[in-house]
């Protein structure tokens, strides 16, 4: 009867994990195809996608400010908590990095230009070790293209959560 129960308890098990692989397959497809969609978008689209992000996560006065001019800040908004958040948009190819030297553009007006209180690049690629190094060393939260594709779907954080 023991043998039975723990076979049981086996085959449950397997179940259980089953189902909660095929969850993840169900979510990876969906962000897959959210990412094809940021990749369509031209750099303005993307800028203003992301402010409706903060928009919809519930931030107030969010202005997408790219383009020529904007040192580094392309949507500022105001957090529910009340923090300035100052995003810099990289929508860039699969094959192309966010690399350390934009981030240290932007590190060097985030803070001092911008008064950001969360300060984030969300890219539709990746970042180099060194861009991600620098991020962490001055306080830049970065969202690759697997971030945002779980923030663009509501299951992950925005930004400003982490």
């Amino acid at each position: 009867m023991l043998l039975l129960l723990l076979a049981i308890a086996g085959v449950v098990s397997a179940n259980a994990e089953g189902k909660h692989n095929e969850e993840l397959r169900k979510v990876r497809a969906v962000q897959s195809t959210e990412i094809a969609r940021y990749h369509a978008m031209n750099p303005r689209e993307f800028e203003q996608a992301i402010a409706f992000l903060c928009e919809r996560d519930g931030c107030t006065a969010t202005r997408v400010v790219g383009g020529a001019g904007d040192l580094g800040a392309d949507v500022l908004a105001t957090a529910p908590d009340g923090r300035r958040i100052v995003i810099q948009c990289k929508r860039y190819g699969p094959t192309t990095k966010v690399g350390s030297p934009d981030l240290q553009r932007f590190g060097g007006t985030c803070y001092s230009v911008h008064h950001a209180q969360v300060a984030a690049i969300v890219t539709t690629s990746v970042f180099t070790k060194p861009a991600a190094q620098y991020a962490a060393g001055n306080g830049i939260q970065l969202f690759d293209e697997a971030a945002l594709a779980a923030w663009a779907t509501s299951t992950g954080p925005a930004p400003w959560m982490l």
